[in-house]
């Protein structure tokens, strides 16, 4: 089958491999959708921490925000799922340590991670080889664009519910790309009114679109109380920036990341009162995520920019935009184009 490849940093291919095997517990999936995500761009540069700690090397297959229909199971796996559309949680657990056994598997020291960590191949490629055990089924609303946004979306989702926001509360959300923008859909359908702040009037301007109102560059926004500040940025002096716009007693929520170490002020984090709460992983928010984008409460769709095939992943992760792209910051991906 064929499969886009990274062998260093720069350098790519689409190769012909291998097909998956369905082994003892696990699915063969025929990949419909997948979506291209800052991890992957950080494989691309070489910039991705995991290559330097020794989680990941090349080559290596990347792509973890996908979905598509159930081809073939292993022994062990029930055969009912044949045919069905899923998506799956990149986070692999052990199955055995004790934070697999109180429910974080998604921080297992020794997990694997689906086009990430551990050499688990990801699902930039016409099939893809997963544990049954990490699979969540779509229903016919949620199609495979929808279902390929799954995984950034439970990120958000988690974001959102950790800033605890109430009808009525107003929270600020620091980066409008994809994380960005899904954390303030889910924050609105929550009933808060929600302001983004970011840095070019494009992605101001394509917010707007989606029916966020009040939005804001770094130097306007305004002096009112924010009840929560989730920052879903990759910029290095962003957390300190929340810490001193959230309101007393309020919530900051992390779940952007940037390329180098940020600091914030504990002093202020004390004296303000302020819940500070840090978020990795879809996982625990998979379920909740496809239900909101099952009644339409969230819908994602107008994100993707355009769709791709295997052979222009290579430009996209080096930030060639495809000519045809509308105004959305998330690229997809199809196998199957050629």
């Amino acid at each position: 089958m064929r499969a886009f490849v990274l062998t260093g940093p720069g350098k790519c291919a689409v190769q012909e491999v291998p097909v998956p095997v369905a082994v003892p517990g696990e699915v063969v999936v025929d990949v419909e959708r997948v979506g291209v995500c800052g991890t992957d761009v950080e494989f691309f540069t070489g910039a991705m921490a995991y290559l330097h700690q020794g989680h990941s090397t090349y080559p290596t297959r990347i792509g973890h925000e996908w979905a598509g229909r159930v081809a073939a199971v292993g022994d062990g796996v029930d055969p009912a799922w044949i045919g069905r559309r899923v998506m799956g949680d990149t986070m692999l657990g052990c199955g055995h340590c004790r934070r697999c056994r109180r429910g974080h598997q998604h921080v297992c020291e020794q997990r694997q991670e689906v086009g990430i960590r551990g050499q688990r191949p990801g699902a930039l490629a016409e099939q893809l080889a997963v544990p049954a055990s990490s699979l969540h089924a779509l229903p016919d609303s949620v199609g495979p664009v929808l279902g390929a946004l799954v995984e950034p979306g439970g990120n958000a989702l988690r974001a959102a519910q950790a800033a605890e926001l109430r009808s009525g509360d107003r929270a600020l959300v620091l980066g409008p790309g994809t994380i960005g923008l899904l954390v303030a859909m889910f924050a609105r359908a929550a009933g808060a009114e929600v302001h983004l702040m970011g840095r070019t009037e494009e992605s101001l301007a394509f917010a707007r679109t989606l029916g966020f109102a009040h939005v804001w560059t770094e130097d306007s926004v305004p002096d009112l109380p924010f009840d929560a500040v989730i920052d879903a940025s990759n910029a290095v002096h962003l957390p300190g920036l929340a810490l001193e716009l959230v309101e007393p007693a309020g919530r900051v929520v992390y779940v952007g990341l940037s390329g180098e170490p940020s600091r914030i002020d504990t002093r202020t984090l004390a004296l303000k009162d302020v819940t500070a709460v840090g978020i990795l992983s879809a996982s625990p928010g998979l379920d909740a995520t496809i239900r909101a984008y099952a009644d339409g409460s969230v819908d994602p769709g107008p994100l993707v920019a355009a769709t791709v095939g295997l052979d222009q992943v290579g430009d996209v992760l080096a930030g060639v935009r495809p000519a045809h792209a509308g105004p959305g910051p998330k690229i997809h991906v199809d196998p199957r184009l050629t």
